[in-house]
């Protein structure tokens, strides 16, 4: 097995050990198999959008099946993990270390990790189960490399997601969807230049600072608005109006915009 594979072994079952020591391999799926948990978007996504690798998961062997530990390694060598008690139920233990291993022997890793499980369909499978011990060459490297131009735009849009915008209490509060959306210069680096506004306000509605709240864009995302998704990473200077209850057009001042309100 890969030797960062194994130092992956080796802190998930010794963090079992010590934060779980009540539970025994019986309890566990697969009798603690450590599975690789890359189903969900494959090894390039997380790598070049979330700077680590799928997460390492050992679940319990119940009808839940929830996980009993969780370990997520990243780039630069960093690891988290994440341990639960009471059939996964409950987070006992967060623990930060350092697996000592450069990004170079992570990416080689990752390279390993696409080729024989990803390009071969193996999803959620166990690290013993895949073939790790093999060669890395500058083709695969390459090839993975070239990739990551594909998740330019879906790592703009992640970080996007986690800044600030200002949006209307009529969005917030009395349940409209977003009719206009506008991107200013940002004011510092937790903005986003994105505000959101219903597009029924009116100038007095606008200037007073008391309906216009604070909030994440990826919450508006979640939570308020889904159409906006998709038009999030364009550029500042962009205004855009509802033009139907699904889509959005640039404002040229000529349209009237369409206006409706959430479903309940």
């Amino acid at each position: 097995m890969n030797r960062i594979l194994n130092k992956v072994k080796e802190i998930i079952h010794s963090n079992m050990e010590l934060y779980l020591p009540h539970v025994n391999s019986g309890d566990l799926e697969g009798n603690g198999e450590i599975y690789y948990m890359n189903g969900k978007d494959g090894t390039e996504f997380d790598w070049y959008v979330n700077d680590k690798l799928p997460p390492f998961m050992v679940f319990y062997n119940d009808e839940a099946n929830l996980g009993a530990m969780k370990l997520l390694l990243y780039k630069d060598g960093g690891a988290a993990g994440y341990i639960y008690d009471e059939k996964g139920k409950k987070l006992v233990k967060e623990v930060k270390l350092n697996l000592d291993v450069n990004e170079k022997d992570i990416f080689e890793l990752a390279v390993i990790l696409r080729n024989e499980a990803d390009d071969n369909k193996v999803w959620g499978a166990s690290i013993e189960s895949i073939n790790t011990d093999v060669e890395v060459s500058d083709e695969k490297r390459n090839e993975f490399q070239q990739n990551k131009k594909m998740y330019a735009a879906i790592r703009n849009k992640k970080m996007i997601l986690n800044l600030n915008s200002y949006v209307s209490k009529k969005v917030t509060e009395e349940g409209w969807r977003v009719g206009y959306m506008e991107r200013n210069e940002p004011v510092h680096e937790q903005d986003s230049g994105w505000s959101f506004l219903s597009g029924n306000e009116d100038e007095e509605y606008i200037s007073d600072a008391g309906n216009i709240e604070l909030v994440s864009v990826g919450a508006v995302w979640q939570q308020l608005d889904p159409d906006i998704f998709k038009y999030i990473d364009m550029p500042i200077g962009t205004k855009l109006i509802r033009v139907s209850s699904e889509a959005f057009e640039i404002d040229r001042n000529d349209m009237e915009i369409f206006t409706v309100k959430r479903q309940q």
